[in-house]
């Protein structure tokens, strides 16, 4: 007997549905049954596009008796309210990253839907490519010993795209800390494998234009030995996709020759309203749609430079698969171009929907996650290494509720 399709309500039409959107109208598991958005425009689009309803607010969505399970891709701050909107109708959740902008908000979205009994995801995070995940089995394998450093390396143009003010302000969640360490630290932990006990920081904030962090670079210890060091900068000068082969975060080609474009455009910005209504240009239904969205000669996805030492190897997962630098040869695993990229985040959903299976990106996942996240900008602040409490490791697999 076939399986039926998950019948997912999105909230939130903006940028990170855009960025998913491929992988939600292609998978063969999900169906888009119905939206909220605040825009007119984007509910009109969504109706256009999958002929599901569109609601003006996420309460409604929430009521939808044909709604299973909602992708809640709102900002940052409205996270714990609608995960608890959701837990009261009785939805499962995906919570795109980073899961909210406090430990206790975390904690209640957890409790929420634990009383609802129902599963709660955190993604899409980059933890979820495939190349990752097959370093991750390949050090299981134990052909390699144990994982003892990591090195993870981004530089990007980030901080240089158009922005909300929120965006650029620390306190309503804005810079590169929440938004792009949510995917770093999700990387590091899956690959580490063990529980993070501490983390030092130091964080940049180098334009007074653009007041918030847009770099930083933190020490992770975990509690097997491991250790890892992460950097980023989102300032817009040198371009990591040039360590993996010009091939973009999302797994397109990428033409140098448009170095310094970010900025440029930015340049032709004069006010916060201005630049809202560029980054509004970029979301759903404001000019882009279903019909903008294509999965040729996407290959996989990746988060930058990032490498893997272990006892008798260094694995470094990139877009074309794993390079392995063992004893005494060197060789790629190599992987297929996916098909659907990015599908692991919707069968890890519909594997704890339909099949009652444990998502290794829990709510408690998540919240391990974002106490680092946490834990980096308090250790920038005070000088001081922080150590963590509310650490998991991976779950054993096929592990049910």
């Amino acid at each position: 007997m076939t399986e039926s399709r998950l019948q997912l309500g999105i909230a939130g039409l903006g940028r990170g549905f855009m960025l998913l959107l491929p992988t939600l109208a292609a998978h063969p598991g999900i169906r888009l049954v119905a939206a909220a958005d605040p825009r007119d425009e984007a509910r009109q689009q969504f109706e256009t596009d999958f002929g599901g309803i569109a609601y003006a607010e996420v309460a409604e969505l929430c009521a939808d008796p044909n709604v299973e399970a909602l992708y809640i891709a709102t900002p940052h701050q409205f996270h714990r309210e609608h995960v608890e909107l959701a837990a009261r109708h009785g939805k499962h959740v995906l919570v795109e990253k980073p899961m909210a902008l406090s430990l206790e908000d975390c904690q209640a979205m957890i409790a929420a839907m634990r009383q609802a009994k129902r599963w709660l995801m955190v993604g899409h995070s980059h933890s979820f490519d495939v190349p990752y995940l097959r370093t991750r089995e390949m050090i299981d394998s134990g052909e390699f010993g144990a994982v003892r450093m990591i090195q993870a390396l981004n530089f990007t143009d980030f901080l240089y795209r158009p922005r909300r003010p929120e965006e650029l302000d620390t306190a309503r969640g804005g810079g590169v800390v929440f938004s792009q360490a949510a995917h770093q630290v999700d990387i590091v932990r899956l690959l580490a494998g063990g529980r993070t006990k501490s983390v030092r920081a130091i964080t940049g904030s180098w334009d007074a234009a653009r007041p918030t962090e847009g770099a930083y670079s933190a020490l992770l210890s975990f509690d097997n030995g491991a250790f890892a060091n992460l950097t980023y900068s989102g300032f817009a000068h040198f371009d990591s996709d040039e360590l993996c082969g010009w091939t973009s975060e999302l797994g397109k080609p990428r033409d140098p020759s448009q170095y310094g474009h970010a900025r440029a455009h930015l340049a032709q910005v004069h006010s916060a309203e201005e630049e809202a209504a560029l980054k509004n240009t970029r979301t759903y239904g404001a000019g882009l749609s279903l019909a903008n969205s294509s999965l040729k000669d996407v290959t996989h996805n990746h988060f930058g430079f990032i490498m893997v030492s272990c006892d008798h190897a260094d694995l470094r997962p990139s877009p074309a698969g794993v390079q392995v630098y063992a004893d005494t040869r060197r060789y790629l695993e190599s992987l297929p171009s996916p098909a659907v990229p990015r599908r692991e985040v919707l069968d890890e959903l519909i594997d704890a929907v339909r099949h009652d299976l444990a998502p290794v990106h829990s709510g408690e996942w998540g919240l391990a996650t974002m106490e680092v996240c946490l834990g980096i900008l308090e250790s920038a602040t005070t000088g001081r290494d922080m150590t963590l409490c509310h650490q998991v490791g991976l779950p054993c697999p096929a592990t049910s509720r």
